[in-house]
């Protein structure tokens, strides 16, 4: 593999870009279900963002001489971290003012960065097996979200579609993250040669860091959504019955 110093001015700017646009949209999400929280969700979010690009310019993510990675001491808190607050009363309030078609919509963010993804991967600075020419189908849910956004905008996407492209999305997810953690250096399950170190690095720590933590906060966003249209309809249909 290269080094990732010398990846193109595409992968590197489409994937620092890609994550800034992303986040950003979060702390809108977040600033228009409770404007209170605006200024600590721009803290909060640029403060992590900040974090995780020190950590990798400081070169401590990129170390391999002892086990677990780095990389996975800073992912498995911050993971913790996103699930909570996607169940806690502010996810719900997120969930409750942003549309369903927009949370699906939001998702086809990961069509453009499977595409980076793949010039990442034609360039040798992330290995093959990361992309659809690998055992990464992670495209699929994002060309499918923009697809299903504009139906649920259309109010033609049954709740049992939501749900299955959900687990679909869910399933998927997991699995690029099965794949890229089994390639770091310190596994290299897919051989030496094709590991996945490049994430270790400036600015494309932001893709695990931000953009994969993303997928997963408007997947959960997305299913307290379905929750909370269910109770709203068993409301009017219970009082019908009294």
């Amino acid at each position: 593999m290269r080094p990732p110093s010398e990846a193109s001015d595409l992968v590197t700017f489409g994937i620092a870009g890609l994550a800034l646009l992303m986040a950003a949209l979060i702390v809108l999400l977040m600033a228009r279900a409770a404007r209170r929280t605006t200024l600590i969700a721009v803290i909060g979010v640029a403060a992590l963002m900040a974090a995780e690009f020190l950590l990798a310019k400081s070169g401590f993510l990129a170390r391999t001489d002892f086990l677990p990675p780095p990389l996975l001491l800073m992912m498995v808190p911050l993971t913790v971290l996103v699930v909570r607050v996607a169940r806690s009363p502010l996810g719900a309030r997120i969930a409750e003012t942003t549309p369903l078609a927009l949370l699906i919509g939001l998702q086809g963010f990961r069509l453009p960065l499977e595409l980076l993804m793949h010039r990442a991967a034609a360039e040798q600075i992330m290995p093959p097996q990361m992309t659809w020419t690998g055992v990464n189908f992670d495209v699929v849910t994002g060309a499918s979200a923009l697809v299903l956004g504009v139906l649920a905008a259309q109010g033609r996407a049954p709740r049992g579609l939501v749900l299955a492209w959900s687990a679909l999305g869910l399933g998927l997810l997991l699995a690029v993250v099965v794949i890229a953690v089994s390639s770091m250096p310190a596994f290299a399950a897919f051989g030496p040669d094709r590991t996945n170190g490049w994430i270790t690095h400036t600015p494309f720590v932001w893709l695990p860091g931000v953009l994969v933590e993303t997928a997963l906060f408007l997947h959960i966003l997305i299913l307290r959504k379905l929750a909370q249209e269910r109770r709203a309809a068993r409301v009017p249909a219970l009082g019908g019955t009294r």
